[in-house]
């Protein structure tokens, strides 16, 4: 009797790794499933009432960057977008071409070198393996000015398929995040989207 060997799926193999290979993958085929086609409320709320325009603003795993057009719409001057993903980014320059207040670089997040006054946080945290979130928190850090902030929606569920997305809970994040930051605000989001009310944590860190 012959014994069936199982190969196992390009997505299930690179999920061992979340490597470049796998998230340029799902922008090749399209499963952006993380992506809402427009910015964060909560974003879009915090930056409404945030007052310096010439502030150095970074998006990490910026995708789409629907936030950027916000930020651009509301006159920012200083935005720097990311992304692991040559795909995304292809999509990203393309966008913000005529766009000489952006400036869009493929890179690894974790080997990224600048100086920001905000970074702003949405679905990026979620897709990083859970081993290295401690590691996340440092380099944000490093990546902030004095008194630079880090702002935005983090996910308030564990999820039962394996990620990404990775999920956490509020003492989770607390523990966290407490070295490196003053934590102003840390509560449920009171507007999320749609599918995700009652399932996500607004954050407002002050770097220490």
């Amino acid at each position: 009797m012959n014994k069936r060997i199982e190969i196992p799926s390009l997505d299930k193999k690179l999920n061992s790794t979340l490597d470049q290979e796998y998230w340029n993958a799902k922008w090749q085929g399209n499963q952006i499933g993380w992506d809402i086609g427009y910015p964060s409320p909560a974003i879009c709320a915090y930056m409404d009432q945030y007052p310096n325009k010439e502030a150095e603003i970074l998006i990490a795993g910026c995708g789409n960057a629907h936030e950027a057009v916000y930020l651009l719409e509301h006159n920012f001057k200083h935005i720097t977008l990311i992304d692991f993903a040559p795909e995304a980014i292809k999509r990203v320059k393309a966008k913000f071409a005529d766009q000489a207040t952006v400036n869009v670089l493929c890179t690894d997040f974790f080997e990224h070198q600048g100086q920001y006054d905000l970074l702003l946080e949405q679905t990026f945290f979620c897709a990083i393996e859970p081993e290295r979130r401690a590691e996340y928190v440092q380099k944000v850090s490093s990546l902030l000015r004095p008194n630079g902030r880090m702002v935005g929606v983090l996910f308030d569920q564990l999820f039962d398929e394996p990620g990404p997305p990775f999920g956490g809970d509020l003492m989770t994040y607390q523990q966290l995040f407490t070295p490196n930051f003053i934590l102003q605000k840390m509560e449920k989001c009171c507007n999320s989207i749609k599918p995700r009310i009652g399932k996500e944590i607004f954050i407002n860190f002050l770097k220490r």
